[in-house]
């Protein structure tokens, strides 16, 4: 299936403790590398959700933002530890009748033994991964519609490419016995030119455009590269689910390696020409591939 590398998702999930929002963005990127912007305390879900991005997304660099808003309602006590504080409250009464001492235990002394304090959970902490998982999986479908409407409109730009690339490769096909025939003539008419009224020694121009035609033969160049249309063709109609991209860059390579040697052998100028209009349609192609995942 032709999907980009590009797209968008965004879910909630909200429950009694809080509201989870998640934020999923993906770009082009040859491997699949991960960004994450999580608020402390949700930094241990991290290898879990890079789990469950890769389920969906197999290239592209991601950037996961997770925010939680706690619940209004979700209210946690300072927790008092009242076996400290007598304790304390016993070995300052000790001190006092030991050694005289004045003053009485009141309350802003007994709030500077800080250990006896135990401060509120961290709402976060209270927040089971199921919700923020529910979240996440609900943005990667956001991603994934959009990744796979922009992969539509990728597929016919390809196709639009390989139908120009098709083009010129037909011209080609037309054209190359074309200029055997030009070179046969002109070979003959040079030869003429410098014999004067000597008769033209036919077998060995024949030998010299035989020697010409190997030389200059694109048939190889050319079925090869229809050949390589047809496999990137072919992945462009595979309804799979398998990410198409890897494999169109491969075919894309083979198709410039075709098109350098074509441009090597034109020695024609419309050939030549027409060498210069499928390495620019392979190289739009090429462009278009980096987007696929």
């Amino acid at each position: 299936m032709i999907r980009s590398m590009t797209g968008f998702g965004e879910a909630q999930s909200e429950s009694a403790i809080g509201l989870v929002t998640v934020q999923i963005r993906s770009l082009n990127h040859r491997h699949l590398h991960t960004h994450f912007r999580l608020p402390s305390g949700a930094e241990r879900w991290e290898a879990e959700l890079t789990q469950i991005l890769r389920e969906s997304i197999t290239r592209g660099s991601v950037h996961f933002r997770l925010t939680f808003r706690p619940g209004p309602d979700v209210v946690h006590p300072v927790q008092i530890d009242h076996d400290r504080l007598a304790a304390y409250l016993v070995a300052l009464q000790d001190l006092k009748q030991r050694h005289g001492l004045a003053g009485e235990v009141d309350l802003g002394l007994v709030t500077r033994f800080g250990d006896i304090f135990t401060p509120p959970p961290d709402e976060l902490e209270l927040l089971p991964f199921n919700e923020v998982a529910r979240a996440t999986r609900a943005a990667l479908a956001g991603v994934a519609e959009m990744r796979e409407q922009e992969g539509r409109a990728l597929a016919a730009d390809l196709r639009e490419s390989l139908g120009a690339l098709a083009g010129a490769l037909d011209a080609i096909g037309t054209r190359a016995p074309q200029r055997l025939i030009e070179e046969r003539d002109r070979l003959r008419a040079a030869v003429a030119e410098l014999s004067g009224d000597a008769q033209v020694d036919e077998e060995r121009l024949a030998r010299e455009i035989a020697y010409l035609a190997e030389r200059w033969d694109l048939n190889e160049e050319v079925v090869r590269l229809r050949s390589h249309i047809a496999q990137f063709e072919q992945l462009l109609d595979d309804g799979g689910s398998e990410p198409a991209g890897k494999r169109l860059g491969f075919w894309v390579q083979e198709m410039h390696r075709e098109a350098n040697t074509i441009g090597s052998k034109a020695n024609d100028a419309e050939i030549a020409r027409l060498a210069v209009e499928i390495k620019t349609a392979i190289e739009k192609l090429r462009e278009q591939v980096e987007n696929i995942e």
